[in-house]
């Protein structure tokens, strides 16, 4: 059994933000859970080619917008599935933090970190 508080976590710092990685490729389940805060005001381009993500949103607001600009509001309580390694646009609000818990398949290592740059998707 594996039994992990947020306190037992350093987070990693991604971008805009902090992923508590509490589950890894090193627990052996293969899949990752995450607390992800997204600082307010912020937009990052993600895509994950070799990895699924599922987020939950646990608190404050914001978006998921496609490549292709399709916008979907995320408020807590929503949750949303990137089910074809989808690139995407992750926007918090302006004025509070997104909080997400995040499962990615297969797991992450645990060290990832994003490159966010005005001309691309960061991947990893």
């Amino acid at each position: 059994m594996i039994v992990r508080s947020l306190s037992d976590v350093v987070p990693v710092e991604w971008g805009n933000g902090t992923s508590h990685r509490l589950l890894t490729e090193a627990d052996g389940m293969g899949f990752t859970v995450c607390e992800t805060l997204v600082r307010k005001g912020t937009t990052s381009s993600l895509q994950y080619r070799r990895h699924l993500e599922a987020c939950y949103c646990t608190g404050g607001s914001g978006e998921v917008v496609t490549a292709d600009g399709t916008r979907f509001k995320i408020t807590e309580g929503t949750i949303y599935a990137l089910d074809q390694n989808d690139a995407h646009h992750l926007v918090a609000s302006d004025y509070e933090d997104l909080r997400l818990v995040s499962v990615f398949s297969p797991a992450l290592r645990g060290d990832e970190k994003h490159t966010l740059t005005a001309d691309g998707f960061s991947q990893y």
